[in-house]
């Protein structure tokens, strides 16, 4: 078997159709974002930290020309040129305590749907959950089509692993993931928390990723970790 070796590298995240797994808790989030359109020309896209929300919102603006924007990073006199074409707007309830923001957003609605284009917002919750004070914001984030990614399956926390390890240039065997599917609390968060952690403890010991290490790491409390104890 080959040896996994660790680099104290950066992660780059892979975020290609190619490099998401379909499995079928996120089948009906892929079929819609591949849709030729959706009703009102408007989706809302939600799940957990990890799920693959970012990943599906590159996957369509790639596919769509299409632009990418965090909700946080929306400045009023930018809403023209962003109606110009198909855009996403990312982590939509984060803009609540931000009237300002909503009130721009809530612009950017209508026109870029007035010129014909397409708006994605993605979210963890579900929109009747995002309480935004704006009400005519919240009701046309409601009044959306609504797909959700649920939680992972033993295939798709398999697949999900697997990229972390690789968006961290590392190549641990099957026995590993196996055991960690296995294993883990099943949450998307956790799953980057793990892996991070097992990057972390074998460049600290200058040791391969094995089983044994995963056993470790899952029985190791973050402070134990970052001591190497």
């Amino acid at each position: 078997m080959a040896r996994q070796l660790s680099f104290d590298l950066p992660a780059k995240t892979a975020l290609g159709r190619e490099d998401f797994f379909v499995s079928p808790a996120n089948a009906l989030a892929v079929a819609m974002i591949s849709a030729t359109s959706w009703p009102g020309n408007k989706l809302v896209l939600t799940g957990p930290a990890g799920a693959g929300k970012t990943h599906l919102a590159h996957v369509w603006a790639a596919e769509t020309g299409g632009r990418i924007i965090q909700a946080a990073d929306l400045r009023y006199d930018d809403v023209p040129d962003l109606a110009r074409r198909p855009i996403a707007v990312e982590d939509v309830p984060m803009i609540a305590d931000d009237t300002d923001q909503q009130k721009t957003l809530f612009h950017l609605h209508n026109l870029v749907l007035a010129e014909g284009h397409a708006l994605l917002m993605t979210g963890r919750l579900a929109p009747k959950f995002w309480e935004l004070p704006l009400a005519d914001l919240q009701s046309r984030v409601e009044g959306a089509h609504h797909v959700a990614l649920d939680p992972p399956d033993d295939a798709l926390l398999g697949a999900v692993l697997a990229k972390l390890f690789v968006d961290r240039q590392l190549n641990p065997g099957p026995e590993v993931i196996a055991y960690l599917v296995k294993h883990m609390d099943r949450r998307f968060e956790t799953a980057a928390d793990v892996v991070a952690q097992l990057d972390q403890l074998a460049l600290m010991e200058k040791r391969d990723i094995t089983r044994t290490l995963a056993v470790r790491v899952l029985n190791m409390s973050p402070d134990e970790i970052e001591t190497g104890d």
